[in-house]
């Protein structure tokens, strides 16, 4: 059974928590701040990239978000346990086309890594804006981070997603969900496009029975609900979630809530 734990503030502080207490986690899956109102000069931009983060304006300049990137995988580090992972989910818009890369290069000077990058092919180009002179963007990217020093070590574990003709069996990097729901549904208070079942097949890979995953911007709870799709029985992840909006963290609760009706009644084979 999935164990969920809500903090409503600002994940410095929860990281804080966990390292005094000295509390490790296996699993860190988020999709963080784009940083993509940088850029952005209009009022009407601004009102939109202003409904996904209902506190957080997402403006920060280049320098800025790098240190911030920086400081947030060093305080990762103290909490993340041997071995452990960290999927991080982000691209870079029209907005501010160089927030990914300033992000990576900020991450390169920290204890870590890229073991592995994930390709997702999704249905909408949200949050990127369709333009007659760009290619429209239909994908983002989940970086699988690991420790320099483990790399070596470092490795997916389970589920098998493909074979090739010689009988190979091997993880492809492009996952496709053009039919998955972005967010799981219509949400008005977080905008931003990420799926449960993009978070089901992430812990499938890289999560192990028992494991606490913490997700520092949980938003809605999507990054719940896919630990609760990937439930077995007594042998459950525990989901720790940071968020600072108290709107977003009532959405999330009735999300859950709703989510449990529903696998009970498939279980009682109640239609619902």
């Amino acid at each position: 059974m999935t164990k969920n734990y809500f903090y409503n503030e600002n994940c410095f502080d929860t990281l804080k928590k966990m390292e005094e207490k000295d509390y490790k986690v296996n699993v860190i899956l988020t999709s963080p701040p784009y940083n993509t109102a940088r850029c952005v000069n209009t009022e009407r931009s601004r009102e939109i990239l202003n409904q996904r983060y209902d506190i957080h304006f997402d403006n920060m300049t280049d320098d800025e978000y790098h240190d911030w990137t920086k400081n947030l995988f060093n305080e990762f580090d103290k909490v993340l346990n041997t071995n452990g992972v960290i999927l991080y989910n982000i691209s870079y818009g029209s907005e501010n086309p160089n927030a990914m890369w300033v992000a990576l290069e900020a991450i390169r000077k920290t204890n870590f890594m890229i073991a592995d990058t994930i390709v997702w092919k999704k249905k909408s180009a949200l949050p990127n804006n369709t333009s007659s002179n760009k290619l429209t963007r239909i994908t983002e990217f989940v970086f699988v981070i690991c420790r320099k020093y483990e790399f070596k070590t470092f490795q997916a574990n389970k589920k098998v997603t493909s074979e090739n003709a010689r009988g190979q069996k091997y993880y492809e990097n492009v996952f496709n969900f053009i039919e998955a729901p972005n967010n799981d549904g219509p949400c008005k208070l977080n905008k931003a496009t990420y799926s449960s079942e993009l978070v089901l097949q992430l812990l499938n890979m890289y999560a192990h029975d028992n494991d606490v995953v913490y997700d520092p911007f949980v938003g809605t709870g999507t990054t719940m609900i896919g630990c609760m799709k990937y439930n077995n029985g007594e042998n459950g992840l525990t989901c720790i979630g940071s968020e600072l909006s108290n709107a977003q963290i009532d959405f999330a609760k009735e999300r859950i809530n709703n989510f449990k009706k529903e696998s009970e009644n498939e279980l009682l084979g109640t239609n619902v």
